[in-house]
């Protein structure tokens, strides 16, 4: 391609992209829906399973534990050998340990296949978010692209427990995994015909120490992290904590020597994609660690069903989705910075309301805080994710999906475990079960919710109504309190967005449509493959495009 090419201005996306968008937002629904899906699944493969206490966390965690653990590898992968050659690998292998996963005759395997389906649909996020930002090279309409990748992904989420429960009404549970093969099958189908090649034919290999370091010390970290939630502090999830912290600093040390490191350091430098990556995972750990509590208000205080509990939770989705519509409209006609503190602002706001949430009718205020919560929610997670992966060069924008992504889990993990402890240590504190119950209930009460609940089934009604009575009271203290330190992060996050992301001075609105990164084939020239999808200096980006200035070594690129 010729220099005057790459530098002539091209019209704004077609039918075309769209259509593409639509294909790249069915893996992204189907991750979704598959970690939340399995969760009423449960009971029925354990009555035909039978796995052990321990064997049933693997078959929840290693799922999550695994796409966490290969994203930055995935998502570098995706840059050196095509983002779209990527995507149909994954979509095979996704589509083939599902049906295994579906078809497990003991918890073992079924371990395993969760395991490989996991490391599978590690290749598939990265990959979408980096094939919008290339297919949308103008601001405006790869903002609005996002919010829609990021509302199938908030929605898939919600809707996982309903689709889940229809499943289970007429089929067996492995139903829920063969939910993703028509999906998978018409994604083969449809990529090659709408979707477009991008990789960087300046990578070279990829490290494979980089990559076994990168995978201890995320897998440690978030396995740390999950473990301090489900069992408080304990020196194995303590010691695995910190020695994740040792490989991950090792692995830094490692790329910042190497020329083609696995993650590029020099990405940290644009301070619109630190600021977006530091937004994300300290709003995340709020929403983690509110929504662990609310789920569990539902259920157990209100005595829901999953199911009834996941029907109370479309209203939220629903919202989070017209929010995250919303935002690129907002961006376009005020500061990102006060858009993004604005809506996290509004969700701090629905976090106080939990303070005042009662255990006996307090389900109103609970679902409108609930609501409210989730317009900060929808509104950040389509304004953060196009932050990221719009204020890097086109040929690093898998190891920024990459990034967005664990940015997210490691907060939502957190969350869990800081925000979890918390409130069940306030529940501890607060119980007192009335006079007359037996010790063994007394304590199983004092050690849990769950256990409360258990013991007041073996229990007399007059004496379950008592100690539940106590048990929802003590509980909901804990809620109360989650929701004022979900307000305290949440006034954090919109300090860290009002501060750091606030644009420069000159940073107006404009009309230039920046250049269209041209397809890269098989084997691409130099140039096609640094063709920008966002170049400009800031100033003549639009208000809130994402697009941040660069570090000396990227600009040079992006002026080829």
């Amino acid at each position: 391609m010729s220099s005057k090419a790459v530098a002539a201005p091209v019209g704004k996306a077609g039918p075309r992209e769209w259509l593409g968008l639509a294909v790249l937002a069915l893996p992204t629904l189907l991750i979704s829906l598959d970690q939340s899906v399995l969760y009423l699944a449960l009971p029925h493969l354990a009555e035909e399973l039978h796995p052990t206490g321990t064997q049933t966390l693997w078959i929840m965690d290693i799922y999550g534990f695994l796409i966490a653990g290969f994203l930055i590898t995935m998502g570098t992968l995706g840059d050196r050998i095509g983002r779209r050659r990527l995507l149909m690998i994954g979509t095979v292998a996704v589509g083939l340990t599902s049906i295994a996963a579906a078809y497990s005759t003991s918890a073992e395997t079924l371990i395993v296949t969760r395991a490989l389906l996991g490391v599978a649909a590690a290749t598939l996020m990265p990959s979408t978010l980096a094939l919008i930002s290339n297919i949308f090279a103008d601001p405006r309409q790869r903002g609005r692209a996002i919010a829609v990748w990021a509302s199938c992904f908030m929605g898939g989420t919600a809707l996982g427990p309903v689709v889940g429960g229809v499943l289970l009404e007429f089929f067996w549970w492995g139903s829920v995994f063969l939910l993703g093969v028509p999906v998978m099958v018409l994604l083969l189908i449809l990529a090659p015909l709408v979707l477009p090649e991008y990789k960087d034919p300046e990578a070279d290999r990829i490290d494979l120490t980089s990559v076994l370091l990168s995978l201890v010390s995320i897998l440690s970290i978030v396995y740390g992290l999950k473990e301090l939630a489900r069992h408080g502090v304990d020196p194995l999830p303590v010691a695995a904590i910190g020695a994740g912290l040792v490989v991950g600093a090792a692995f830094v040390k490692r790329q910042g020597t190497m020329e083609h490191p696995l993650l590029d350091l020099k990405l940290f430098r644009v301070t619109a994609f630190t600021a977006a990556l530091l937004i994300l995972m300290v709003s995340m750990l709020g929403t983690g660690g509110g929504y662990l509590f609310i789920t569990g208000f539902l259920q157990m205080v209100e005595g829901m069903s999953p199911m009834e509990a996941g029907l109370w939770m479309v209203p939220s989705a629903v919202v989070s989705i017209l929010a995250a519509q919303a935002a690129p409209v907002f961006a376009e006609r005020f500061r990102l910075s006060t858009v993004v503190g604005v809506s996290l602002l509004i969700g701090t706001a629905g976090y106080a309301m939990l303070v005042f949430v009662a255990p006996v009718g307090g389900l109103p205020l609970l679902l409108a805080g609930f609501v409210i919560i989730f317009v900060g929610v929808g509104t950040f997670g389509a304004l953060g994710t196009n932050l990221v992966v719009g204020s890097v060069p086109p040929e690093r924008g898998g190891s920024a999906a990459a990034l967005s992504s664990i940015s997210g889990d490691l907060g939502n993990a957190l969350g869990v475990a800081t925000l979890g402890s918390l409130g069940a240590a306030v529940y501890r504190d607060t119980i007192a079960p009335p006079p007359g119950i037996p010790v063994d209930a007394s304590e199983a009460a004092r050690a849990s919710m769950e256990g409360a609940v258990g013991a007041a089934r073996q229990l007399p009604p007059e004496a379950a109504d008592a100690l539940m009575t106590a048990a929802r009271a003590a509980y909901t203290s804990g809620l109360n309190t989650i929701g004022i330190a979900c307000a305290v992060i949440g006034t954090v996050s919109a300090a860290i967005s009002l501060t750091m992301l606030r644009e420069r001075r000159g940073a107006t609105p404009s009309r230039d449509v920046p250049p269209r990164p041209s397809p890269v084939p098989d084997a691409p020239s130099p140039t096609q493959a640094v063709t920008p999808c966002n170049t400009g200096h800031p100033a003549h980006e639009p208000a809130g495009s994402a697009t941040a200035a660069l570090p000396a070594e990227y600009s040079s690129k992006r002026k080829a």
